[in-house]
């Protein structure tokens, strides 16, 4: 019998569109802005309208064709999906570079890579490669040559640079100075100037961006949403919640939409928190979904010690009296190495569409909305 459930955020309770335009946007601008690349081609603004965001995102994920295939691959973080799509556009540079600067280009890729080298990137690729062309599309070709999943995904990055660029590196990693730089540039376009100080500890970079945080959309009507909360919470069951987004990201939208009440607040798991689990254990990082860390916090609460949480023996004993309700294959996953139900909901990026893989999966209920938990309770 069901006492706990655990939510997750995007395509479950909030649209995942902004976060994936965020993503698109951040690419962009690690691409076209003077202050990193600033590669020729195209003009940057930190403040688009809604039409250039919609052709932003077509032409960085080619029409969701690479955010299809990374997602399919088991990555679930914004994040994630921004380094690999920025840092593989990079290597395809460094490639085109080569014959003209050999040694002194491809040897940046052997190193950790910041702001200074790509203000370096730009200066050379101004020089001798003024022609270059981004190929946004030529990623899901690359990446499907391998079959790296999750974070290995990650790694292959270094594969692909010795590939095209003949160089012996490991530094495509989520310990990379490169991957941070993703993060924090992702964070000022989807908190906005006037709250991304409060995430990342400094003001943004490049000033202008409003955010996306007070512009979420909720996937069914946030009132319905709320009753439904409240029927669970009247019927007894324990609510949590277990999200890639950080805390601040996961507070502010539910609050206002007034769904935050309704959890148990020691259990509202977000990246923030499976970042602290990543600084205790850095060799069991990256810790983001499909790693369960997220759910066994939740389940256990905030309040447990992240030595206890991470050595909690899996699958758990009492597997019955746990629901994770997820849109993805990450969450899936999660449930599974948890040993607990999972309930799928067709609400994430692929909608209806995704009813055939969680069959194919063997997921425990497979639901069109959050709404229909009340169906199989």
């Amino acid at each position: 019998m069901i006492k706990t459930i655990l939510f997750d955020v995007d395509g479950v309770m909030l649209s995942e569109e902004r976060y994936f335009d965020g993503s698109a946007l951040t690419v962009w601008e690690l691409l076209f802005s003077p202050q990193y690349l600033g590669l020729s081609g195209e003009p940057f603004t930190p403040s688009p309208d809604e039409p250039l965001i919609r052709n932003v995102r077509q032409k960085v994920f080619a029409n969701d064709e690479v955010l299809n295939f990374i997602k399919s691959r088991g990555i679930n973080s914004n994040w994630d999906m921004v380094f690999l799509t920025f840092s593989y556009q990079l290597i395809r540079l460094v490639e085109a570079l080569k014959p003209a600067l050999g040694e002194k280009a491809v040897s940046l890729l052997a190193g950790q890579i910041e702001r200074p080298e790509l203000q370096q990137l730009q200066a050379w690729a101004k020089e001798h490669a003024a022609d270059f062309h981004v190929d946004y599309a030529a990623f899901t070709a690359d990446f499907a040559k391998g079959n790296a999943q999750k974070a290995e995904m990650l790694l292959y990055l270094n594969q692909i640079a010795m590939e095209r660029c003949g160089v012996q590196t490991e530094m495509f990693s989520r310990s990379s100075a490169l991957w941070k730089l993703c993060q924090e540039t992702f964070q000022e376009w989807y908190l906005g100037d006037e709250r991304v100080a409060a995430s990342i500890g400094r003001e943004t970079r490049q000033p202008g961006k409003k955010g996306f945080l007070t512009d979420e959309i909720p996937i069914v009507p946030a009132e319905e949403m709320a009753a439904l909360f409240r029927t669970l919470k009247e019927r007894g069951y324990t609510l949590g919640i277990g999200t890639g987004r950080p805390t601040i990201e996961t507070h502010v939208p539910l609050s206002e939409l007034k769904l935050l009440e309704w959890f148990d607040p020691n259990r509202v798991v977000t990246a923030t928190h499976v970042l602290e689990v990543e600084e205790e254990f850095p060799h069991l990082a990256p810790m983001s979904k499909p790693h369960p860390i997220s759910y066994v916090k939740g389940l256990l609460g905030l309040d447990t010690p992240n030595s206890e949480a991470v050595n909690f023996p899996l699958p758990i004993k009492n597997g019955e009296e746990v629901l994770i309700v997820g849109d993805s294959l990450a969450d899936f996953l999660a449930a599974r190495a948890i040993g607990c139900k999972f309930a799928a909901t067709l609400t994430g990026l692929s909608g209806k569409a995704a009813r055939a893989k969680f069959e194919e999966v063997k997921a425990d209920y497979i639901l069109d909305d959050v709404r229909g938990l009340l169906d199989i309770l």
